[in-house]
């Protein structure tokens, strides 16, 4: 169920067919190679949870692509918002869904560059009490599933390769440009600062020091059958998570706790 598709009359019956869970897609709009579409996290986040919804019921919020890909200004198309105001939206937006009677917000994310934010923002739900509880599946949303992690054939990949592209030919063929994919190993790793990542060393500019064309594998060897693979697999996952979040009494009794002892 689309939240943007209901009626402000049918939103009370897709609440309760809904159990109280809203899925929250979390993604970005920046370059993906040459060949995918900037929107390709977008697209990829709200298929995933159209396709679980139909395991599973929830309600699904419109797309959320104002987080955190500051590492991809340097390329046109890229949207990066003020880190502050990532985390202002974020947090708005969940008390507006919870306002709205949908009290487990699951978030969905669709983008790599999220998975520190993400965790934060679970986090920092401690910081103030509040009448809904915000949950993170894992594993994360790009980790293989048990059924096609044998599939892909390319080592290196991480961003418009292989599964990136695999997944956007099964549901948006007509984005994907082929004939745009690099043949002279693009997507490869550049490696500069080496000496630092062998030492598990963190600096923000990592991913452009490896990838400053944000092409991350070889896309020549997706197919829609790949994607759809994922998609099924990923979708049976994410439906078992929500089927378990929804008979879930514990966290937000243990988080009332825990603010009563805050005072």
């Amino acid at each position: 169920m689309y939240w943007e598709d209901l009626t402000g009359d049918q939103f009370p019956e897709a609440i309760k067919q809904a159990e109280s869970v809203c899925l929250l897609p979390l993604s970005c709009i920046e370059r993906h190679g040459h060949h995918l579409p900037l929107g390709t996290d977008m697209f990829i986040g709200r298929e995933l949870c159209r396709r679980t919804t139909t395991l599973e019921p929830a309600v699904i919020f419109p797309d959320f692509i104002f987080t955190q890909i500051l590492e991809a200004r340097h390329v046109p198309g890229t949207i990066g918002i003020e880190p502050e105001l990532t985390i202002r939206l974020l947090e708005n937006t969940c008390r507006e869904i919870a306002r709205n009677g949908l009290k487990k917000i699951v978030i969905v994310n669709a983008h790599g560059g999220n998975d520190h934010l993400i965790h934060y923002f679970a986090q920092i739900q401690l910081a103030s009490r509040r009448d809904y509880v915000v949950y993170i599946p894992q594993p994360a949303y790009l980790a293989d599933g048990s059924s096609t992690a044998s599939q892909w054939e390319t080592v290196i990949d991480g961003h418009a390769g292989e599964r990136e592209t695999s997944m956007i030919l099964a549901i948006r063929p007509d984005l994907v440009m082929p004939e745009c994919l690099p043949t002279d190993g693009e997507g490869m790793p550049r490696e500069r600062l080496k000496p630092l990542r062998d030492q598990e060393t963190d600096v923000g500019i990592w991913w452009y020091a490896d990838h400053p064309t944000h092409y991350c594998g070889d896309g020549r060897l997706a197919s829609v059958q790949k994607g759809e693979a994922w998609f099924a697999d990923r979708s049976r996952a994410l439906a078992k998570t929500i089927r378990t979040i929804k008979e879930d009494k514990d966290a937000k009794r243990l988080q009332d706790e825990f603010f009563e002892k805050v005072g």
